[in-house]
């Protein structure tokens, strides 16, 4: 991560600032191994997002992260192993990376209660996901057999 200073109160602003798809083409959700990066922006377009979908063939996890300003992630979902804080404390799966100045993605949190409605269905993390991101409107996903 890029050691760019972002202030918590930014940070946090950015994350629920409405979002939405930069244009309303078909994106592939990616199938096991693959990834995929769908610009975003706000909705008076002054800021521009990324959402990346990345699947990892050997952990056979789904990883989502809500980029802002390009470089620094404001939120990203994790699924794959527990994560070890700074200060040590453990947190399991999932957990939910939050931007924390200072400390950029490094901290990650239990998912809060009801953000997912069902955690082993891909597409309804995928959605849940989105709207915790505020996400409004939503890129026009087309889903594969393996997806």
């Amino acid at each position: 991560m890029a050691d760019i200073a972002l202030s918590q109160s930014d940070a946090d602003a950015l994350l629920r600032m409405e979002k939405e798809c930069v244009n309303n083409d078909a994106v592939a959700f990616p199938d096991l191994g693959g990834r995929i990066e769908v610009p975003l922006t706000s909705k008076d377009r002054r800021e521009l997002f990324s959402l990346d979908i990345n699947r990892k063939r050997i952990a056979l996890t789904t990883g989502y992260q809500a980029r802002g300003r390009q470089t620094i992630v404001l939120a990203r979902l994790d699924f794959a192993a527990p994560h070890r804080n700074p200060d040590g404390a453990e947190v399991g799966i999932p957990h939910l990376h939050l931007y924390r100045e200072g400390f950029g993605d490094r901290w990650a949190f239990p998912v809060p209660e009801g953000m997912l409605a069902s955690p082993d269905d891909a597409r309804q993390v995928l959605h849940d996901f989105m709207v915790y991101c505020a996400v409004v409107a939503f890129p026009n996903f087309t889903f594969g057999l393996f997806a």
